[in-house]
């Protein structure tokens, strides 16, 4: 304690003294006490906090409350979503506040809890900034079109961090409706002489509908002016020779224009530099006349050429196991990590992949998936595991996972893609069945089929097409990842009989793939064995359109499943098929002939005469799990009588037991009955 020279009494209990000495003793700050008399200071109370800058003599005071009148509104110019909040109407007793805003794509369904939606990740931009606002107003460009946002606005102070609670925020969400164009990526100059520049563009990254027109704009002597056009190539002419000129373009669909793109400068040739080009180009147009026969074979000689390289089929990239040594491809198409700038953050699958942090040299910190080469493994089965990144390195297509890099040089060997947050698209389905409108599954089928375009044009053979190899990121965004194993259910006719795989075998696994996603990772043929398959396949007989599929769609998967693979169309033909579903939702209505094809049905399991759990499991060929079963779970499932249980029912009992993996089992009402 703490006794007064003078007068030999404590400070009381609320008070208290910094010093020893004559001085009186001061009455504690707000929000602050003592725990006994004769105090130096007082403690902050429960849920009040001084931050490191403020001193003992202050008062304490608490995180700020959340942002009131939190609204949006869509911004046409800008091409994104305008949010807006007020002040705290609580600030905590302190004068300083700012923001950070949290954005989440949600299930289309009314009333969806966070839990169940997934982080937006680094595609949606937040201007000024996504953290550290001072300004109570944020732009959202790079929106989904027809996707469901929720949208948090945090509100944080220099105390928020010593509290236990994450910041109090406001919290609104709203539904995305076609939008304008995405910002064109960049200009090209094609051509340029005195007075005239060409240039050409890429399409917008999102065009979000057909392009009806481009304007391109460029200043001259501080006036704009514009030049419209339909194609994706056009001339200025009217300029000054020797001038640079600033060029911008933007795009326009039926909703509006979207952003200019970044100012681009170009510049004119002047005078002297046209002639200069053209006394340099005399020369070779003399020797052009003269050696006018020899010239035209070697074109001929070029082109024929060029005929037999397209016939032989050219391989744009390069198979690895064609090295002797599958390193060296690596070496060649993969770029080697410096383990310090990795950071393994958590461990996601049976201890060979881990979520990280990669921040590379001049780069933004990424979120990366890590895969590490297990100890102990073959000389074969590690020149697999390399050889999956010198897969991988030699691609690069926003629908095609995307290779960071790998650590070769000191152990263990790891590979590094990018990290996507819904893992694979069999099971993200499965975990959200009935939660998407069939726009947005035709939409992650179109993904896909834009990854394999990319993948078929390079000549490269997928073999092993399914929605499990295929992962989802916070956007819903799919992209397809390597081979793993030639699995039956998935595999042309034509492949599992001769071998002879192609990219019309791609094709056949890409039918199976939509199947599977418009039946929610529905298992492709049911409970029938690989045998059962390979006899309905070659009998001509074909999936059915799952539940809700729109027989647009499935005449679309049907002629994937053409037997002669000369008559399933290629991966552009699908494309556009795609594009022209999503452009005229009406069309995913309309009905259709019936198939010439015999469809396939799910054969009902016989439960009549099931008494006993290993019938149960017998009947729906699932032998090998009666032991586990009726050892861990018999206890439970005694206690129930005779009772029909729904899907939902059985898809909640084998989540919870785990092992039972087969996914036909949530698909059947099952009786259960015990004496």
């Amino acid at each position: 304690m703490f006794f007064s020279p003078l007068l030999s009494t404590a400070c009381s209990m609320g008070s208290y003294k910094p010093v020893a000495g004559s001085v009186s003793c001061t009455e504690c700050p707000a929000n602050s006490r003592t725990s006994s008399e004769g105090s130096k200071l007082c403690e902050c109370r429960s849920g009040y906090y001084r931050a490191h800058t403020d001193v003992n003599t202050t008062a304490c005071t608490s995180p700020p409350s959340a942002p009131v009148s939190l609204s949006w509104e869509y911004e046409s110019s800008e091409g994104g979503v305008s949010l807006r909040w007020r002040p705290p109407a609580d600030m905590g007793g302190r004068s300083e506040v700012w923001y950070g805003v949290v954005c989440r794509i949600c299930p289309s369904a009314t009333n969806m809890p966070p839990s169940m939606c997934s982080w937006c990740g680094d595609t949606v931009t937040v201007s000024p900034s996504q953290t550290g606002l001072k300004q109570t107003r944020v732009t959202l460009k790079n929106l989904l079109t027809r996707v469901t946002y929720l949208i948090q606005v945090q509100a944080i102070n220099e105390v928020s961090a010593l509290s236990p609670f994450p910041p109090q925020f406001a919290s609104i969400n709203f539904t995305t409706s076609q939008s304008v164009p995405s910002e064109v990526p960049m200009l090209h100059q094609l051509n340029r002489v005195h007075d005239s520049i060409t240039l050409s563009w890429p399409q917008p990254d999102r065009p979000n509908g057909d392009i009806l027109e481009y304007q391109l704009r460029y200043y001259d002597k501080d006036s704009a002016i514009s030049v419209f056009s339909e194609t994706n190539t056009v001339t200025v002419g009217g300029l000054i020779p020797g001038s640079i000129y600033a060029f911008q373009i933007r795009a326009r669909n039926e909703r509006g224009y979207g952003p200019y793109s970044h100012t681009i400068y170009f510049s004119t040739l002047a005078m002297e530099e046209q002639s200069k080009q053209i006394q340099n180009r005399l020369p070779l147009m003399i020797g052009s006349v003269m050696g006018g026969a020899a010239f035209l074979l070697v074109v001929i000689a070029i082109i024929i050429v060029f005929l037999l390289c397209n016939i032989c089929g050219v391989k744009y990239y390069v198979d690895p196991s064609t090295y002797e040594d599958p390193s060296e491809a690596v070496k060649e198409f993969a770029q080697e990590i410096d383990p310090a700038h990795l950071k393994i953050e958590e461990v996601i699958s049976f201890g060979e992949v881990s979520r990280g942090r990669y921040r590379p040299l001049g780069r933004r910190e990424v979120l990366v998936a890590v895969k590490t080469l297990r100890w102990g493994v073959t000389d074969r089965e590690k020149n697999v595991f390399l050889s999956e990144a010198g897969v991988l390195g030699q691609f690069d297509h926003p629908n095609v996972l995307k290779l960071e890099g790998v650590i070769t040089r000191t152990p263990p060997e790891r590979i590094i893609t990018e990290f996507m947050e819904n893992g694979p698209l069999d099971a993200f389905l499965r975990e959200n069945e009935d939660q998407f409108s069939v726009l947005q599954l035709v939409g992650m089928v179109r993904g896909v089929g834009a990854g394999m375009r990319y993948l078929s044009e390079r000549n490269f053979v997928h073999r092993d097409l399914a929605a499990r190899n295929v992962l989802v990121n916070s956007n819903l965004v799919c992209k397809g990842s390597g081979p793993q194993h030639i699995p039956v259910r998935w595999t042309a006719p034509e492949a599992f009989q001769h071998r002879k795989f192609s990219s019309a075998s791609d094709v056949w696994s890409f039918g199976i793939l939509m199947w599977e996603v418009m039946s929610y990772g529905e298992r492709p043929y049911w409970d029938m064995s690989n045998q059962e398959v390979m006899k309905a396949v070659v009998d001509q007989y074909r999936l059915p359109a799952p539940n809700g599929c729109p027989p647009a769609l499935h005449s679309l998967m049907l002629q994937c499943w053409q037997a002669d693979r000369q008559d399933r169309p290629g991966f552009d033909s699908l494309l556009s098929s795609l594009d022209r579903l999503i452009r005229h939702p009406a069309s995913l209505k309309a009905e259709h002939s019936r198939p010439s094809q015999p469809l396939l049905s799910p054969t009902p399991t016989d439960l009549s005469t099931v008494t006993t759990v290993g019938d149960w499991l017998t009947a729906l060929k699932m032998d090998r799990y009666k032991d586990a079963f009726e050892r861990k779970y018999f206890l439970l499932l005694s206690m129930l009588k005779t009772v029909v249980l729904p899907n939902i029912f059985v898809k909640t009992v084998i989540h919870f037991l785990g092992f039972l993996n087969e996914y036909e089992v949530q698909r059947k009402s099952i009786y259960f009955k015990y004496f």
